[in-house]
């Protein structure tokens, strides 16, 4: 009798540690989901231009579709250092998508983000919203060092000079828009697998 006790007790107290470890690696799976993970896409845009149109429509589309993609009003909340953000999200990213609207060359943080993605060697898919490629220049309006202004108009230069997509918001179909851009970036993600693939196993 005390030794059906005994090895009852000792039964129960590994059903106890074994809830207890299945407990933690519950808790270990929930937190590792929580982990931020490396940005997949990041979307350089002009948020008065196009941030309640084509870039919030892209984001959302790319987190539909189990993508991490980076739209500074959707990855930023109050107390974020700018630069330390945009930078690690740029240097991590796969593929970037810079949506070239009307006024996009006039803000310090978009012609940043877009030099930055080209100094990353990143694929860049440019979007050409609302605007002709000839019309983006980077205007020396005295705000920018030489240096800076030299980068910004390196960057506009290399992405008016890459295949890209045309959006008219005022007569475009976004069905069709976002299912070009789409499929722009799952093909340039997929080049990108296939070139790292190659790289591990040389």
């Amino acid at each position: 009798m005390l030794r059906y006790q005994s090895l009852t007790k000792n039964f129960s107290k590994k059903i106890l540690n074994l809830d207890h470890r299945n407990y933690h690696h519950e808790q270990m799976r929930n937190f590792l989901k929580q982990l931020p993970r490396p940005c997949d896409v990041f979307i350089s845009h002009r948020g008065i231009d196009t941030k309640r149109t084509i870039s919030g429509l892209l984001y959302n589309h790319l987190v539909s579709l189990g993508l991490n993609p980076f739209l500074n009003s959707k990855n930023m909340k109050p107390g974020d250092r700018l630069f330390d953000k945009i930078n690690d999200a740029v240097r991590h990213c796969k593929v970037g998508v810079a949506v070239l609207s009307p006024r996009y060359c006039e803000s310090y943080f978009c012609l940043h983000e877009l030099a930055l993605m080209m100094e990353n060697r990143k694929k860049v898919i440019p979007i050409f919203c609302d605007v002709k490629p000839s019309q983006l220049q980077v205007k020396d309006d005295g705000s920018h060092p030489v240096k800076e202004l030299r980068r910004f108009q390196w960057a506009i230069e290399e992405a008016k000079y890459t295949v890209g997509v045309t959006f008219d918001t005022l007569g475009g179909d976004f069905s069709e828009f976002l299912t070009m851009t789409t499929d722009a970036v799952m093909k340039n993600l997929l080049e990108i697998e296939e070139e790292d693939r190659y790289k591990r196993n040389m």
